[in-house]
């Protein structure tokens, strides 16, 4: 990458996978990651990347949306992703990438959560 316009390539390209739908509606599922700096040096951003396309893959777009914030507060635990339902929190700590792939079966196809990825906070 060398130019600006470059740049603003590839954000558009990234910008157009990233499905966020903001219906809060009763049975919808929100899955936010912890984008801050300790997010990102933790590995947070392939496990974002993960959640976007996996929920895609698995036709939960009109379900599900994926979003990132700034600090969680709990850096010792990134990467962080919750997931929230039905005025309900679930926090994942210590995610990867695989463990999104686990997360998006389990718990946001199969309605289980999957406990030994949670930390009691």
């Amino acid at each position: 990458m060398k130019t600006l316009a470059e740049l603003m390539a590839i954000k558009e390209a990234t910008m157009q996978k990233m499905t966020v739908r903001e219906d809060t509606g009763d049975d919808a599922i929100r899955v936010v990651v912890g984008m801050a700096t300790c997010g990102i040096a933790a590995g947070a951003r392939p496990v974002l990347n993960a959640f976007v396309e996996g929920v895609n893959a698995a036709g939960l777009n009109d379900k599900v949306a994926v979003s990132q914030t700034g600090c969680i507060g709990l850096c010792q635990y990134e990467p962080i992703v919750e997931v929230h339902q039905n005025g309900e929190k679930v926090t994942y700590v210590h995610m990867t990438a695989e463990k999104a792939a686990t997360v998006i079966e389990k718990h946001l196809k199969g309605g289980k959560v999957v406990a030994e990825f949670t930390a009691a906070l």
